[in-house]
């Protein structure tokens, strides 16, 4: 994977604190863990990253402050780029990123660490390819197909490629305005991974967190590209789907078919995915089967991690970032999820075996 150097100057934002309402916070998202007693976790912890968790952190924080009330868990949705560097640095106590660690980084997260680094798929989601051309409320697009959108070569929406797909769909002679992320992103970056494996020579670029087509339209984080495609006619982007809103989505053709996104659909392709090899007992990093022709399967998905480490300095942090952890990945916190911000559980045996890898976090 190909990842903008850490090189640069680190900018380390303050953490901001996610604003929870009350409502967020229904009854499912208490922890079973509480036990009906009084928690005696307190304290503070900080993380930032991957913008495409935002919805799933708002509930993970509800859901894990409400039975431990005298803890604070701050997230800042800087993007994935920004959340690798801040935990590198050591600015972060926890991470979120699109996109795992590349060797550069993993060397450099177990220096601040001073050993071991976790790296714990949190939030499995569909990356929806979101559009705004009044008149077209459904839309078929192969790989193919869109790799020649993204990369300005198909440019009006009645072109002959896209007419094919879509017998009887009144597409109009309109430019095509492709919005693409401006800041470094996880969610970039596995949308030209699947770009790269399934449209092949139509998309001549390595992919990485950083957009390579210039023009087009760009827009910072999530919410920046569906602002951009919403505000427009004739915009396509890519976003994670739960924050695709009211805006219409395209089906994406995988063998013969073309596949809606969903939870289930984008569950089964981690399923039908390999483990990254030679990383350590505590990563759990997955390499994506993008180019799936199964049935049902859809192929555009992010899988965000969150990083934390093995062993903190204070033996208080290492507790607190052990407990959230532990929520988030619990059946309860990924229920939560699910039902916020639309991801896909993970399964039981994952659970399990990333489970075995928090309750080794401690302190030295």
């Amino acid at each position: 994977m190909n990842r903008t150097s850490l090189g640069r100057a680190m900018v380390l934002p303050a953490v901001i604190a996610l604003v929870v309402g009350v409502a967020a916070c229904g009854a499912a998202n208490e922890p079973s863990s509480s036990g009906g007693g009084k928690s005696e976790l307190s304290g503070t912890i900080n993380g930032a990253g991957a913008s495409s968790q935002e919805a799933a952190q708002q509930a993970w924080v509800a859901g894990f402050t409400k039975a431990n009330p005298d803890v604070t868990v701050n997230y800042d949705p800087v993007g994935s780029g920004g959340g690798r560097e801040q935990f590198v640095a050591g600015g972060t106590d926890f991470g979120g990123t699109d996109a795992y660690l590349d060797d550069d980084e993993l060397a450099a997260a177990e220096k601040r660490c001073g050993g071991k680094v976790l790296e714990i798929p949190a939030y499995i989601s569909p990356v929806a390819i979101i559009y705004h051309v009044e008149g077209v409320d459904e839309l078929n697009l192969r790989p193919s197909t869109i790799a020649k959108i993204f990369n300005q070569k198909i440019t009006k929406w009645n072109d002959p490629e896209i007419a094919k797909d879509n017998p009887g769909v009144q597409l109009p002679a309109l430019d095509i305005t492709p919005v693409n992320r401006s800041d470094e992103s996880g969610t970039t970056e596995n949308f030209q991974e699947y770009l790269k494996a399934a449209a092949g020579e139509d998309w001549p670029y390595e992919p990485s967190g950083d957009w390579p087509v210039a023009g087009g339209e760009a827009a910072g984080q999530t919410a920046g590209v569906v602002k951009a495609v919403q505000g427009g006619n004739g915009t396509i982007g890519y976003a994670d789907a739960s924050q695709a809103g009211e805006l219409d989505t395209a089906k994406v053709g995988v063998g013969d078919e073309f596949v809606e996104y969903s939870p289930e659909a984008a569950a089964a392709i981690v399923d039908a995915s390999e483990r990254v090899e030679g990383r350590g007992d505590t990563s759990f990093a997955f390499d994506i089967a993008r180019d799936t022709k199964d049935a049902g399967a859809y192929p555009i998905v992010l899988v965000s991690y969150l990083v934390a480490c093995a062993e903190y300095d204070d033996k208080a942090k290492a507790e607190l970032v052990k407990a959230y952890l532990s929520y988030v990945v619990s059946e309860e916190g990924q229920k939560t999820a699910a039902e916020n911000a639309g991801s896909a559980p993970i399964s039981d045996e994952l659970r399990a075996q990333v489970q075995s890898a928090i309750d080794g976090i401690s302190a030295s």
